[in-house]
């Protein structure tokens, strides 16, 4: 370890030489424009260009339209395309485009939170962001000099539902898109909602923390204010201030935080923000990217293009998926996440072999894509990327397995005597966390974090097999089949999928007699690595519209469908189930009985009694056969 630490201290300058580098190429080959465009109703939007001085060719045009600021504004000061694979575009000629989406920072107009798209767009006063982009590729094929007339879209998160939208567009120079970790229906499955459940963390830390949610009048390049919490200990904090401290907290000022706050349920207001309900027609390539492993958007990806091949049959339509966090894809380093390794950097693989031979084909004519498969998937465990003719695939069969009793997990039902379950109590007073240690911001790695802390609480449900006899891989969405009773009429489920390492001979052993150790370590023999989680909110179990509160005491069916999986449980290997009713301060609490949840009171919150029915109770694994 101590040779690995001074090899990287020594590679550092290597490192620094290289940036600094490209970054002088940069410069001294590329030059910057700034302009404000006209859209069809007369607002201007703000755009940076970034051109080849090279005149030899006429170069192709990649574009990120953003609401987070295509900063540093001026035309002598620089986007750092330097530091991560954005380089190699520019050093094939690409003219680099970022825009300030309506209403944020230098541009004009009002701003919407996932503004709908427009189905019935008359006259030139109905826009939407595909409206927008349209008007936004016309002016650029019009006025950016020596453009080859194609353009590109991209973008991650936010950015990748402002790529869904550009695809909707129907603007003929537009020939390709790829929507990453795109931003997609934020009440079943991205960022601040799963399966109706609140993500009061990310959701605060966004609108009030980073700024985001301040109003724009006027265009600007100064950012909004951020917000510090008196506590450092996000499980402290949001404990302390509930959603009624935290909405007061919010203000008057954060109209979309306020509007969640009014819309519980899923009506039309949160409809017609489902980024899926457009995607018809659509004519350009797509390349739909997501890391398996997105605390924000692992929901995004996977749906959009499941939702893209539906409703779009004839259009160009590809996934890849790899182990990463949100925008890991994008960082040089795709080699682990935490404490699991997935040995190669899968980050730059996707870049030389998917991302930018895509681009390359359908904006320079150059290469060829044969080699991209309608489905890239990286399997973890197995730790080998799969090409594969469709998602899910073919192979992969719905197969049950039971929670048993004495925590027993079995693909054997075979149930005996008369019904029996298990209990715990479920104490909104002190909620299960979702990661071990106290943190401030919320971690990005709880993704595949170590379950022992939770395994070994009251009030979680630890179920597991035998250790196993050959390999089992899975390939696609896991559903949670639960059959419970509480003893209120209300209540969260969350449901873990674990990979339980072998106790002994894992990487990463811990020398305890080292006199030094710079790198820290962490201990994998036994590790509980998070595979897949995720959360009902049990009045949702039926219908997110129409929410229904339980019969105590009644045993009742709640069955949810999880993010997909590809990964590879290994022989040697265990797999364990865990069930638990919090999950913080990630998601808010329930109080745990049929009322308002986003106006409760401290008082609300009630103590509940939950039985989890064995054999009657299985999740249904996608088993690659």
């Amino acid at each position: 370890m101590k040779k690995l630490y001074t090899l990287v201290i020594l590679l550092l300058p290597i490192f620094a030489f290289a940036q600094n580098a490209d970054s002088v190429w940069f410069v001294n080959n590329y030059t910057k424009m700034e302009a404000t465009i006209p859209m069809r109703d007369g607002v201007k939007l703000f755009v940076s260009v970034y051109m080849p001085k090279d005149k030899s060719e006429k170069h192709p045009i990649l574009m990120e339209r953003t609401p987070y600021s295509c900063a540093p504004y001026g035309k002598d000061k620089y986007r750092e395309l330097w530091v991560n694979h954005l380089i190699q575009y520019c050093r094939k000629g690409y003219i680099m485009v970022y825009a300030d989406v309506r209403g944020r920072w230098m541009s004009e107009g009002v701003f919407a939170d996932v503004r709908p798209f427009n189905f019935s767009k008359k006259t030139n006063k109905d826009i939407d962001e595909a409206s927008d982009t349209y008007d936004t590729i016309d002016w650029l094929v019009k006025n950016v000099e020596n453009n080859n007339g194609k353009v590109g879209v991209f973008g991650i998160s936010y950015p990748g539902f402002y790529s869904t939208m550009a695809s909707l567009s129907g603007h003929p120079a537009l020939k390709a898109v790829s929507p990453e970790a795109p931003v997609t229906d934020w009440f079943v499955g991205d960022d601040f909602h799963h399966n109706g459940a609140f993500f009061q963390m990310d959701a605060f830390a966004f609108y009030k923390e980073f700024g985001f949610g301040q109003p724009h009048p006027h265009p600007t390049p100064i950012a909004a204010p951020t917000w510090d919490p008196p506590i450092h200990d996000n499980y402290q904090f949001y404990l302390n201030e509930g959603l009624l401290g935290l909405t007061k907290l919010a203000g008057d000022s954060l109209k979309f935080w306020n509007e969640m706050m009014n819309h519980p349920n899923r009506d039309d207001w949160w409809m017609a923000r489902n980024a899926r309900v457009g995607v018809k027609d659509v004519k350009p390539a797509m390349l739909v990217v997501g890391g398996i492993f997105d605390a924000e958007d692992c929901f995004g990806a996977w749906n959009m293009y499941q939702a893209i091949d539906k409703q779009s049959p004839a259009t160009n339509n590809r996934l890849v998926m790899g182990p990463w966090y949100h925008e890991q894809w994008r960082n040089n380093d795709g080699t682990h996440l935490g404490n699991v390794q997935w040995g190669a950097n899968t980050s730059e693989w996707y870049a030389n072999h998917i991302e930018i031979p895509f681009f390359d084909f359908y904006l320079r004519g150059v290469g060829s894509v044969d080699s991209i498969s309608k489905a890239t998937v990286f399997f973890t465990g197995e730790n080998k990327w799969h090409q594969l003719p469709k998602w899910p695939p073919a192979e992969a069969q719905p197969t049950a397995i039971y929670l048993k009793q004495n925590g027993k997990l079995s693909f054997d039902n075979a149930p005996g005597g008369s019904p029996t379950f298990d209990t715990y109590i479920s104490d909104p007073a002190k909620p299960v966390p979702y990661q071990e240690d106290v943190h401030f911001n919320r971690s990005r790695t709880y993704m595949t974090g170590d379950q022992r802390f939770a395994a070994r609480r009251t009030d979680v449900l630890v179920y597991e097999t035998d250790t196993l006899t050959s390999d089992i891989t899975l390939a696609g969405p896991v559903v949670a089949d639960l059959m419970v009773s509480l003893s209120n009429t209300d209540a969260d489920f969350v449901v873990k999928l674990v990979d339980v390492f072998p106790d002994k001979g894992s990487y990463n052993d811990v020398d305890i007699y080292a006199e030094t150790d710079p790198v820290l370590k962490y201990p994998m023999g036994g590790y509980q690595m998070l595979v897949r989680a995720e959360i009902m909110r049990g009045r949702y179990r039926n219908s997110y519209s129409n929410p229904e509160a339980f019969v105590p005491g009644k045993p009742t069916e709640v069955k949810y469908t999880m993010p997909d999986v590809a990964h590879t449980f290994k022989k040697g290997h265990r797999l364990m189930i865990q069930v638990q009713s919090s999950w913080f301060p990630l998601v808010d609490r329930n109080p745990q009985q049929f009322i308002d949840i986003y106006h409760a009171k401290p008082s609300d919150f009630l103590k509940e009694t939950i039985n989890i029915y064995n054999d009657q109770s299985k999740i249904l694994l996608p088993v690659l056969k």
